[in-house]
C-alpha cells in the first residue's frame, strides 16, 4: 500500500488554524501527505468551531459534507472546539464521524491501531474503548511544518482566565496557559528557517509574524505564584513583542482585552511599525458592559484610541460587538451608534448574542428576540461599512509598503491577514517581496495599487 494521504478542513478563528498547523506537522511526521483533495484522503479531519451556534452549525454541515466526499474506507476525524465541548453529542448524533478526539487526544496516534483502508467500523470513539488524553500531547508545542505564504499565526497561550458573561471558551479550553519566551521565539526561528511546505513547495520568506491568545495582553501574567505581585519590569506581552520584532519585518498582535492596552503595550505595539489594534470592545454601554462582566466604556476606549492617534496619526483599528445581549435598551444601542460614528474604526465585526449552554447570560432576564438583535446588527454593519469605506478611500494616493501574500495581492500594515481588505498589485509579484506602492484605487474593504517610482 502506498503512502497515506490526509485532508485537513479548519474552521473558526485563527486560533484554530495555529492548532491546524500543529496537528498538520503531526501527521507529517507521521509519514502523512497531504491530500490534492477530500475524496483522495485516507484521513480526512475537521478541526470544528464551538464559539456559537452558527459556528456549530458549521462544523456540523463540513463534516457531513466531508463524509459524502471520503472514498470507500477513509476515516473521518472531528476535532478542535466542538469535538471537546460536545464529543458525546457527536459520536451519539453523527454515526459518519469514526473519531471524536478531543485536545488532549492523538487522534494520528490513535488511527495508527490499524492500517487505512480497514473498515471504518473498527475505528475509536470515545465511550468506546477509544483513545484518552495522550501523556505529554501539547498543541501548544507540538512542531510545525514550513508555512505556505509569507505570513504566520503563532499562538502563545491557551485558555482564559477572564469571566465575560456570554463565553463558553474557559469551560473547555481552560484557564489561561502562558508558553515559555523561549518556546515562542524558537517557533519563530523555525518558521524563518523555512523548507518543504506540506503542498511540497518551498516556503516564500516570512514577513510576518501574528501572536494570537484568547485574551493576548494577559500574556504570562498566569505565570505568577498565588499572590505574588509581578516583578518590576517590562510586561510580558510589550517583551514579547519587542523580542518577536526584532526578528521579522512585521509583527501583528491580534485579541487584546481593552483593560489590558497599557502606555508600555502601546509603545511595543508602535515600535514594531505595524500599528494594528485589535481591541476585544463588545459594547460600549458601562450598564451593559457590567452586565457582560466586562471592563470599559465608550468613553474611556474613545479616550484611549484618541491618544494612539495623536502617537501615530496611521495607526488602525479594529474589534467587535455583540447585539442583542440579555438587558441591551434601545438607550445601548444608541450608545453603540454614536460611538462608531464618532471613533471611526478601520474595521468592525458585528455578531449576533448567542445563547450559550452553562454561561452567565443563558440564564439572564430581559433576553432580546433574535429578529431585534440582527435588526441591530444589522443597522450598526451599514454604518460601519459607510466608515470603512472613507477610510479606505482616504488611502487613495498614499505611499504605502506591501507585503505580497501572493503574485497580485497583498496588505499594508493596515490588513490583518484573512481577516481586512487586501490590495490588488500587479500580477508580476512574488509572495514575500515588500514593495513600495501607490495606492490607486478603493473599492469598498479593498485597494487598488501599482508599484511607486524612486
Amino acid at each position: 500500500m502506498g503512502e497515506s494521504r490526509y485532508w485537513l478542513q479548519t474552521l473558526g478563528c485563527p486560533k484554530n488554524q495555529v492548532d491546524s498547523d500543529k496537528l498538520e506537522g503531526r501527521l507529517l511526521a507521521r509519514g502523512y501527505r497531504r491530500a490534492p483533495d477530500p475524496s483522495a484522503a485516507d484521513l480526512v479531519v475537521v478541526n470544528t468551531c464551538a464559539f456559537i451556534e452558527s459556528a456549530r452549525q458549521e462544523s456540523i454541515d463540513t463534516m457531513l459534507e466531508l463524509a459524502d466526499l471520503r472514498h470507500p474506507g477513509a476515516r473521518l476525524v472531528a476535532t478542535g472546539c466542538m469535538a471537546e465541548r460536545y464529543g458525546s453529542e457527536i459520536t451519539d448524533a453523527l454515526p459518519e464521524v469514526d473519531l471524536v478526539a478531543g485536545f488532549g487526544i492523538d487522534f494520528a496516534e490513535a488511527v495508527a491501531a490499524g492500517p487505512v483502508g480497514v473498515p471504518v467500523a473498527l475505528a475509536h470513539k470515545p465511550g468506546t474503548g477509544g483513545p484518552r488524553p495522550a501523556p505529554g500531547f501539547d498543541l501548544l508545542e507540538l512542531a510545525r511544518p514550513a508555512s505556505e505564504v509569507p505570513w504566520a499565526y503563532i499562538k502563545v497561550a491557551e485558555g482564559c482566565d477572564r469571566i465575560c458573561g456570554f463565553c463558553a471558551i474557559p469551560s473547555f479550553r481552560g484557564k489561561q496557559r502562558s508558553r515559555q519566551v523561549a518556546d515562542v521565539m524558537s517557533e519563530v526561528d523555525v518558521l524563518l528557517a523555512g523548507g518543504t511546505t506540506p503542498g511540497g513547495g518551498m516556503a516564500p520568506p516570512l514577513r510576518e509574524i501574528v501572536l494570537v491568545a484568547q485574551d493576548l495582553a494577559s500574556y504570562g501574567r498566569d505565570r505568577s505564584r498565588p499572590g505574588e505581585r509581578r516583578r518590576a519590569g517590562p510586561s510580558p506581552i510589550a517583551a514579547l513583542t519587542r523580542a518577536v520584532s526584532a526578528r521579522v519585518a512585521r509583527t501583528r498582535l491580534l485579541y487584546l482585552y481593552p483593560s489590558g492596552l497599557t502606555d508600555e503595550l502601546i509603545e511595543a505595539v508602535l515600535g514594531t511599525g505595524v500599528p494594528y489594534f485589535d481591541l476585544s470592545l463588545q459594547h460600549v454601554s458601562r450598564p451593559l458592559l457590567a452586565r457582560m462582566r466586562r471592563w470599559g466604556d465608550g468613553e474611556r476606549f474613545l479616550a484611549r484610541i484618541a491618544r494612539i492617534r495623536a502617537a501615530d496619526a496611521q495607526a488602525t483599528f479594529r474589534s467587535s460587538f455583540i447585539l442583542g445581549y440579555p438587558g441591551e435598551t434601545e438607550r445601548d444601542h444608541d450608545l453603540l451608534l454614536a460611538f462608531l460614528a464618532e471613533a471611526q474604526l478601520d474595521w468592525a465585526g458585528f455578531f449576533p448574542f448567542s445563547r450559550e449552554a452553562g454561561t452567565h447570560a443563558a440564564d439572564l432576564p430581559d433576553q432580546i428576540p433574535p429578529a431585534l438583535a440582527l435588526e441591530r446588527l444589522r443597522e450598526c454593519a451599514e454604518l460601519q461599512d459607510g466608515i470603512t469605506a472613507a477610510r479606505r478611500d482616504a488611502l487613495v494616493g498614499a505611499r504605502r509598503q506591501v507585503l505580497v501574500d501572493a503574485p497580485g495581492r497583498g496588505r499594508t500594515v493596515h490588513e490583518a491577514p484573512e481577516i481586512d481588505g487586501i490590495v490588488h498589485l500587479p500580477v508580476d509579484t512574488a509572495a514575500g517581496d515588500l514593495l513600495d506602492v501607490v495606492v490607486t484605487a478603493a473599492a469598498g474593504p479593498d485597494l487598488y495599487a501599482e508599484r511607486a517610482h524612486q
